[in-house]
């Protein structure tokens, strides 16, 4: 279970101790979870449902968990209870297996990509990150390109500032865009 990036995880305080004063090893950022979302939008049909739940649970080695409406809505056609998403937490080894294969494979893969822009990073540290087709993902068979959805990943991390979190995820290995000032 040699992992780059939990190796890295752990190599994070002798990084950004300097640059953020840590006197601790247990003062430097740590990713907490993932969360892998998809909303399944108008698909009533059951078996479109069960595709997105089957490449959602090949693409993270883990069955996602069904999310209902919290309210009744009438224009939309939506009904308390109605299944209108999919999301799976990751942690521990297969989180890190995840992140491995988000870094290294699945973001060079995705079409036009120059990087995750840095404001994607909310004022708690933690980065959410919108993938627009799962096929960028290993595990996905590329003849059924006819039911491609998107998905977001939320990287949760213990990072206290914006700051800290962007040299954490840098630090990672995690391909932040360097924003120029014009």
């Amino acid at each position: 279970m040699s992992s780059i990036t939990k190796q890295r995880q752990q190599s994070a305080y002798l990084a950004l101790a300097e640059a953020f004063g840590y006197t601790s090893p247990m003062q430097s950022p740590r990713i907490m979870k993932v969360i892998v979302s998809s909303g399944v939008g108008k698909k009533r049909d059951k078996k479109q449902l069960e595709i997105i739940e089957d490449r959602l649970a090949k693409i993270t080695g883990q069955k996602p968990a069904a999310r209902g409406a919290r309210l009744s809505i009438a224009a939309f056609k939506v009904r308390e209870g109605d299944t209108v998403g999919l999301q799976v937490t990751l942690r521990g080894a297969r989180m890190f297996d995840f992140m491995d294969k988000l870094i290294h494979i699945a973001l060079p893969r995705t079409r036009d990509f120059r990087g995750v822009s840095p404001k994607a990073i909310d004022e708690m540290g933690n980065i959410t990150i919108g993938l627009k087709e799962h096929t960028i993902f290993p595990e996905t068979s590329d003849e059924d390109l006819k039911d491609v959805f998107g998905l977001a990943v939320t990287i949760v991390t213990t990072a206290k500032s914006k700051a800290e979190a962007e040299a954490f995820f840098r630090h990672l290995g995690l391909p932040l865009i360097v924003e120029t000032k014009k």
